[in-house]
């Protein structure tokens, strides 16, 4: 593994950075300024209320959790930074059109001079794919039909498609992407990472992953396909929160694991917005300590 590839984001803190856009914009600066590589963001359209769902919903977000939408968010960022990446991770790909999901990620790629990597995933809350009308038990299968029409229509100049859940008759977007925006998976299951070796160009793993286990294993699925382990890109995202003392040696682990990129968190710690912003020189000091 070349530690040189290894790359630094910081996960953008959603439900606690507000929304003022002096603050948000400072918060991108600043990343770039220290020396972060991408900020990295992930998705959800709807809150829902809890109580009394069957089954239960999963995790901790509820309907007073705050999420900016990532696309516009980024498309925004884009426009007061110069060179800072940005990482969906992940967006769920299997509630949206697919069609104006293309049109809607060339743009930000466009814009932003190539610097989007689209991560994409299937999600867990069923209530905010029946509000979208999108269905649930079809998620997974059609995520790769999808990815499969996003290719498409980002690198074709007419597309003709005719799949199970999409049929595209002489359709095009314009403009289309100048380079082939980077598609990344996400996912807690076998089935995922299979899918990934398949169709991906990489994968985005959440904190509750164990990337000595998984990553091994990705890349055994990839070998098996034929694929170049080396051109395949593995996102693993910090299971701490803030500046614990084995947060460097967490980096450090991940780094011999195989990641070629690391995302970091400061959430949970109670910081204010402006601390989001004042943090992230130090936060970033912090990582730099387990090279």
């Amino acid at each position: 593994m070349d530690e040189a590839r290894v790359k630094y984001g910081v996960l953008f803190p959603h439900g606690e950075i507000g929304d003022d856009p002096g603050l948000i914009r400072d918060f991108a600066q600043t990343a770039e300024a220290v020396g972060f590589d991408f900020i990295s963001s992930y998705d959800h359209v709807l809150g829902a209320e809890r109580s009394g769902r069957v089954p239960p919903l999963p995790g901790t977000f509820d309907e007073k959790s705050a999420f900016h939408e990532p696309l516009i968010l980024f498309g925004f960022l884009a426009g007061v930074t110069s060179s800072i990446e940005f990482a969906l991770g992940v967006l769920i790909l299997p509630q949206r059109q697919v069609a104006l999901l293309a049109k809607q990620a060339a743009e930000v790629d466009l814009l932003s001079g190539g610097r989007l990597r689209l991560g994409v995933g299937t999600g867990w809350n069923y209530v905010e794919y029946s509000a979208l009308g999108a269905d649930w038990r079809t998620r997974g299968a059609r995520q790769e039909e999808q990815i499969e029409v996003l290719r498409l229509l980002w690198e074709r100049e007419l597309v003709d498609y005719q799949g199970k859940w999409h049929q595209l008759e002489r359709v095009a977007i314009a403009p289309r992407p100048k380079r082939r925006i980077p598609l990344w998976l996400g996912g807690y299951s076998d089935v995922v990472l299979r899918r990934a070796a398949r169709v991906a160009d990489g994968f985005v793993f959440g904190p509750n992953h164990d990337a000595s286990e998984y990553i091994p294993r990705l890349k055994g699925y990839l070998q098996e396909r034929g694929r170049k382990v080396s051109e395949f890109g593995f996102d693993v995202g910090v299971p701490r929160y803030g500046f614990e003392s084995d947060l460097t040696a967490d980096v450090a682990r991940f780094r011999r694991a195989g990641a070629t990129a690391i995302t970091i968190s400061a959430t949970r710690r109670g910081l204010s917005p402006r601390e989001h912003v004042d943090s992230l020189a130090t936060l970033y000091e912090t990582v730099q300590e387990s090279k």
